[in-house]
């Protein structure tokens, strides 16, 4: 009667017993403290300079259900215009054991680039990375690099052309830019293809720092340049309110890259 019961027990018992493991298995885990997944964020222009962008970041992370300081991290790492600093940016955000790296631009993606093969890279810009060796093609990138192509460079030659709409007289244009940046030669070759179709003369300006936006107005002058055309540039982009203010003071007609310059010389 005993070994009857007993063998009808069993079978409950083992229930119980793997009811009582899973719970401990359950409880075990949830003392163990949920990892955050996090984010590296390289620019290299200064963050208070264009707030919007980082806002509009967060924004799309939190429309994901992702909520910066409550279910992720955020390193937010800027050169503030130096190119200089950006490799030791970079390396120190690889060095966090981080999940993904969003650059923020050319200079961004090729710094992290050279500091990991194995952390995905996200590039909010680009613009060309096939042209720049950041991407095998549009359609399979390869490696661990992804993200948006812009090829705004196609649209310098646009800019120049729309210049000479604006001032049909201009004749001699000065193009201000920065050789370091990664898509300055391909803006730089579709500028000329326009220039030559609309007979304009081209003088290029270098600005490799914030010393040299002034020398590159002052380049414009000697040249007796008619209007300056702005590339894209970290630099001149983390320097927007001098690049306006030296533009207004030339007296020169000037079309920008962006929106938010030509809105500040406006106003």
């Amino acid at each position: 009667m005993t070994q009857k019961n007993n063998s009808k027990q069993a079978p409950l018992i083992a229930l119980v017993a793997c009811a009582i493991l899973f719970a401990a298995c359950v409880f075990a885990q949830a003392q163990q403290p949920t990892r955050i997944p996090r984010i590296g964020y390289l620019d290299a222009v200064p963050f208070s300079s264009n707030p919007a962008r980082s806002e509009a970041f967060r924004l799309g992370l939190r429309e994901l259900g992702y909520v910066e300081g409550k279910n992720i991290a955020i390193e937010w790492r800027s050169s503030d215009g130096k190119a200089d600093r950006l490799p030791g940016l970079a390396a120190e955000l690889v060095g966090l054991k981080l999940d993904v790296i969003i650059s923020g631009g050319s200079t961004t993606t090729r710094a992290a680039k050279e500091a990991t093969t194995t952390i995905p890279i996200v590039m909010s810009q680009d613009n060309d990375p096939v042209e720049n060796g950041f991407v095998a093609s549009l359609a399979r990138p390869g490696g661990n690099i992804t993200g948006l192509a812009t090829l705004r460079s196609e649209l310098s030659g646009k800019r120049l052309e729309l210049l000479k709409e604006i001032v049909p007289q201009v004749s001699r244009v000065v193009v201000v830019g920065s050789s370091t940046n990664p898509g300055n030669n391909q803006s730089l070759k579709e500028t000329e293809i326009a220039a030559a179709a609309f007979g304009v003369a081209l003088h290029y300006a270098d600005v490799l720092g914030a010393t040299d936006i002034d020398a590159a107005f002052q380049e414009a002058k000697k040249a007796r340049a008619d209007a300056v055309l702005i590339l894209a540039s970290p630099v001149l982009n983390s320097r927007r309110t001098q690049v306006v203010e030296v533009a207004l003071k030339s007296r020169l007609p000037a079309i920008y890259d962006r929106r938010d310059l030509a809105k500040s010389e406006v106003c």
